[in-house]
């Protein structure tokens, strides 16, 4: 399986995006599937995670503002980001076990 990461792009403090994953193969009714970012100089953070049947689980720093969500039926999974603030910025990469997609860079500026 193949990920691929779309919907970033840069956007003023307290906008929204949402970050779409699609896989080349129906896998999310198999798997978990997380939602990580890393930031210039910074490790990779986990941000969220959906399960197999659609259980979520999100990190204390971005809850009430980040959500995870997925389409079985179109094979994709979403991160959605609100109020988005400059310190947000990073590359966002969505995981499926041991597979990673290429990111997507989210810019947000004050």
């Amino acid at each position: 399986v193949t990920l691929v990461e779309s919907g970033g792009g840069q956007v003023q403090a307290g906008e929204s995006l949402r970050l779409s994953c699609t896989a080349s193969m129906s896998v999310f009714g198999i798997s978990p599937m997380s939602w990580y970012r890393q930031a210039p100089g910074n490790q990779r953070e986990w941000l969220a995670t959906i399960s197999r049947l659609g259980a979520t689980n999100v990190a204390d720093f971005v809850k009430g503002r980040f959500f995870i969500s997925k389409n079985r039926a179109r094979n994709v999974a979403y991160l959605q980001m609100n109020n988005l603030q400059p310190e947000d910025t990073a590359v966002y990469y969505c995981n499926m076990s041991s597979t990673w997609g290429q990111g997507t860079q989210v810019t947000v500026s004050a």
